[in-house]
């Protein structure tokens, strides 16, 4: 009887054991489930924190564009630009976890922005001249955006290094917002909308559009090549390092139809990922993904084994444009110059490992779109003529010759002229053949190098 008792007091004992563990797995998953909630969330918001970023800083650049532009065509383009980097930076505000007077100002100002740049834009269309009155508006609204895209960069950092969390954000009464960032330095957002205290509304005017034509192909030259002839020409590039390459199948990228190839070389852990073009046999882009630990080479020694690569594999006659540094990667945006013009649409970008000058990555779909020799390339004005278009502010510091794409995918002959206003960089483009101004672009100087935007 005493034995019978102990076993039921063992299997009760045991039951309230499983149970136990079933309801702290249970407790577990659902902890775990809420927690990988709340961290999609937040990559999620910080996602959205950085494209907004991204529009505020076209705003500023558009913004700059249009206070030293010298015709009504380039100006509604910089305009039409600004308003829609503004319109898209107020949708990404609407999906932050914010209250309305958390970024109301701010708000405000990114819609008066986007409203005052669209009735500008329409003014420049109608070939109506900016008053000096809207001219000194813009270059307000261009210092104010300035301020907006550092105080969100401020946000940014912050949560990225622990001192903030969307959490802490996410609290539906100002109350507790403002008792989670009390120990915080310049009180994030509350600081972002004190930067429009003194700002002043402004008016909108309508709507605009415009379209936009796919370019055909014109570098993807050559008779169509079969698989077995892409192998023998990465085989060809790599020769004797291959220890075996594997076929991944033919697919289209960036509208060209390619064969997919992954190559395993000697001694190494790493793949290589190459496309070939069914047409022509060109490389359309190669991907290799490895840390580069320590950075040997200067930029210079860089460019060189860049070009090097793509004379080897049929690039001729690049020329380095502008680059960016990362992770002790550089990447070099290559165009073709054809005498001494540049020829913008035909660029190559190429990835190169800072350590040993290994490529890791091209990407040459733009050349590939757009090469060919171009014949049409007499100025009907002279250098001196382009120079009388240009703002009078702008301090000339380079000048050259370079064909440039439009919107359309045409292309026109300019005078390319680099120079500064104030802080501020620019390339300016002057038609070769009437004089108009063609494009405006600011050049941004960032740790890693030189971007234009």
């Amino acid at each position: 009887m005493k034995d019978k008792q102990n076993l039921q007091k063992r299997i009760f004992i045991g039951t309230i054991i499983i149970l136990a563990l079933l309801l702290l797995t249970t407790l577990y998953k659902v902890y775990d489930e809420k927690q990988a909630t709340s961290n999609k969330e937040s990559q999620t918001y910080s996602m959205t924190l950085y494209e907004l970023i991204d529009d505020v800083q076209n705003v500023e650049n558009f913004l700059a564009k249009s206070t030293i532009s010298t015709t009504s065509e380039a100006g509604a383009e910089s305009l039409t630009h600004v308003w829609r980097e503004a319109d898209l930076a107020v949708s990404r505000i609407s999906q932050l976890p914010l209250n309305i007077e958390q970024l109301n100002k701010t708000a405000k100002f990114l819609n008066q922005v986007s409203e005052y740049s669209y009735s500008l834009s329409r003014k420049n269309i109608y070939k109506e001249e900016l008053k000096q009155e809207d001219l000194d508006n813009l270059k307000q609204l261009h210092e104010y955006s300035i301020k907006l895209e550092q105080s969100l960069k401020d946000i940014a950092d912050r949560i990225e290094n622990g001192e903030l969390a969307w959490s802490d954000i996410k609290k539906e009464e100002a109350s507790d917002y403002t008792r989670q960032v009390d120990n915080i330095s310049n009180k994030i957002f509350t600081d972002i909308d004190n930067n429009f205290n003194e700002y002043a509304g402004l008016i909108y005017d309508g709507a605009f559009s415009e379209h936009i034509q796919k370019a055909e192909k014109k570098g993807l030259t050559g008779e169509e090549i079969s698989e077995d002839d892409a192998e023998k020409i990465i085989r060809n590039i790599y020769k004797e390092k291959i220890e075996n390459i594997t076929r991944n199948g033919n697919l289209t990228q960036g509208e060209i139809d390619v064969y997919q190839f992954e190559i395993k070389e000697k001694d190494k852990e790493e793949r290589t990922y190459i496309s070939i073009s069914k047409k022509g046999g060109k490389i359309v882009l190669l991907n290799k993904d490895r840390e580069v630990s320590e950075e040997k080479l200067t930029r210079e020694e860089a460019n060189t084994k860049g070009k090097e690569f793509l004379n080897k594999i049929g690039y001729m006659d690049m020329t380095e444009s502008y680059y960016q540094t990362q992770d002790g990667i550089i990447t070099i945006n290559y165009v073709y110059k054809q005498d001494n013009i540049l020829v913008y649409p035909d660029l190559i970008k190429v990835k190169i490992a800072l350590d040993d000058g290994e490529i890791l990555g091209i990407e040459a779909t733009g050349y590939l779109n757009s090469h060919t020799t171009r014949t049409d390339t007499k100025a009907k004005i002279t250098m001196e003529e382009a120079k009388r278009k240009l703002n009078k502010k702008l301090d000339i510091q380079s000048e050259g010759m370079a064909i440039i794409p439009t919107e359309w995918k045409t292309e026109i002959l300019c005078y390319e002229f680099k120079g500064k206003v104030d802080e501020t960089e620019f390339l300016v483009y002057i038609n070769a053949q009437n004089g108009k101004e063609e494009n405006i672009l600011v050049i941004v100087e960032t740790p890693g190098g030189m971007l234009t935007m």
